[in-house]
């Protein structure tokens, strides 16, 4: 059975939670494969909202195993927050569980985030202050601590004691902040076993009888393709790769198993941070995209930035990501305009530019647009074939930018405003 990778194909926060729980329905084993608590998946159902950081997204379905993998960075507090939030929701999280490889994120990592971004003044990348970059620095430099190792209470002790140790000389040296307290770690963390004892598992046995039953398992990621840490406009990225390749690392998942890739993006561009965005709109537009779109971080509330298309970066993502069909979420937001542009090549100094440049000369470029028709959405659209002519050719259109077929438009929040339709071959819905 085929492996799916639901990969991000903008800045991140693209739909990914509303695609990856609809394609969770017709899969067995959902796998959480990146990234930590610092983005946010929201999807809406008939119990309501749900925003979730580190559960998968494929919670909502009682009959999906649902497995936080080897290559995420954990803070224990912010899941054992969102499990209860959860089950107060009326969801049951008896299938939420946790590789023994996936790394602690303490609190004294978002302390030195908070520490570091403070630091660099008007420098800053607009991090999410969640502790992210702090965890993966310790797991390279092989000082982190493991959510395995809270079963084994000497090597826990060990590891917390020289890990909080080493934190502690450099909050107070570099930073001047206070030293921290090393047994109340040590006891923090055996409060987290008592209560995520019981989800912790060896993963790899897992995953090997998923494949070896044929069991469909999804791939989920999160933030996109230009924040990944090799191919995205780096410094501004986040710490982990966002990748089908990160895909199979973080989820213990041979690549060659990976046969479906699902690029996810928005029908404009959005995104949450520092970094250049060559689409950005700075008026009236951006904002009718970010009020009607709901554009606010789903973890720090943070109003998006907004902008066109950009149909160089989504190129460029389909490219290194090897999408094998994209989905479009909220064309709705797009409805009731007399126009819309796609970005479809960046000009810099006079010459054009149809691929990805450096960051400091995409910081300088000018969009290229190519303006298409408006349309207005039919209050229901069920399938590709009935959206109007006008949303068509822009869906084609994008198709076509991407080389790559669309197999979803999202034309409303709830989870079952979604048209979909069968891929064909030429990077063209029919």
């Amino acid at each position: 059975m085929a492996v799916t990778a639901v990969v991000g194909g903008h800045w991140g926060d693209e739909g990914k939670g509303k695609v990856v729980d609809v394609l969770a329905a017709e899969h067995d084993l959902v796998i959480r494969y990146n990234g930590g608590a610092n983005a946010g998946h929201t999807i809406v159902d008939e119990r309501g909202t749900f925003r979730l950081h580190l559960v998968p997204s494929g919670v909502l379905h009682p009959n999906v195993t649902c497995l936080i993998g080897p290559g995420v960075v954990v803070n224990p507090d912010v899941l054992i927050e969102e499990l209860r939030t959860l089950e107060a929701q009326g969801v049951s999280t008896h299938n939420v569980l946790i590789s023994t490889r996936a790394q602690l994120l303490f609190p004294h990592h978002v302390t030195l985030d908070v520490l570091e971004e403070q630091s660099r003044g008007k420098g800053q990348h607009g991090t999410t202050k969640q502790g992210i970059w702090p965890a993966y620095a310790d797991k390279v430099s092989r000082t982190g601590v493991r959510v395995g190792d809270l079963l084994h209470e000497a090597h826990l002790v060990e590891q917390v004691r020289y890990q909080a140790s080493r934190m502690s000389r450099l909050m107070t040296g570099a930073y001047g902040h206070e030293a921290l307290d090393v047994e109340a770690v040590v006891a923090h963390c055996r409060r987290w076993r008592e209560v995520l004892g019981a989800r912790v598992v060896d993963s790899h046995p897992l995953v090997q009888r998923a494949l070896r039953a044929g069991r469909r398992i999804l791939l989920e990621g999160h933030l996109g393709v230009m924040r990944d840490l090799d191919w995205g406009i780096y410094p501004y990225v986040t710490s982990s790769t966002c990748l089908p390749g990160g895909a199979a690392a973080g989820a213990g998942v041979p690549a060659g198993k990976i046969t479906r890739v699902v690029g996810v993006v928005k029908a404009y561009t959005t995104a949450v941070g520092a970094g250049p965005m060559p689409t950005e709109l700075d008026d009236d537009m951006g904002a009718r995209l970010r009020d009607l779109g709901q554009e606010f971080g789903t973890t720090t509330g943070r109003p998006r930035r907004c902008g066109w298309f950009d149909g160089v970066a989504a190129r460029y993502a389909a490219e290194v990501a090897g999408f094998t069909e994209l989905a479009i979420m909220k064309l709705d937001v797009l409805s009731g305009l007399d126009t819309v542009k796609i970005c479809t090549a960046y000009r810099y100094r006079g010459d054009i530019l149809e691929g990805m440049p450096d960051t400091p000369v995409l910081a300088d470029v000018e969009p290229v647009y190519e303006t298409l028709p408006g349309w207005r959405l039919p209050e229901r659209v069920s399938s590709l074939e009935s959206l109007p002519s006008a949303a068509r050719q822009f869906v084609d259109r994008i198709a076509a930018l991407t080389e790559t077929p669309v197999t979803m438009v999202g034309v409303g929040r709830d989870r079952e405003a979604l048209a979909r339709g069968a891929a064909s071959g030429a990077g063209v819905w029919r």
